[in-house]
């Protein structure tokens, strides 16, 4: 696998989450990923159930499902 070194801006990654169905909803998943090390910005559309992340650097899928989970919802991988 090759460094990181070479990535010149940020990364955004579009994530399918199931379960979302409100602001609320939103605000929740939106908060547990925010708190990722990181995150630039985090946008959560209830609506589509797509989460778009902005990063420093591509993110663990992994600790993103541990927030998303954390949030009371389901990661479905990425849209």
């Amino acid at each position: 696998m090759t460094a990181q070194t070479d990535t010149t801006g940020p990364v955004t990654t579009v994530y399918k989450v199931t379960g979302m169905s409100c602001g609320h909803c939103e605000g929740s998943v939106s908060g547990e990923i925010s708190q990722l090390p990181g995150i630039s910005s985090v946008k959560a559309v209830a609506s589509t159930g797509e989460v778009t992340v902005v990063s420093e650097a591509p993110l663990d899928e992994e600790a993103v499902r541990a927030a998303v989970d954390e949030a009371g919802f389901e990661l479905a991988g990425q849209a």
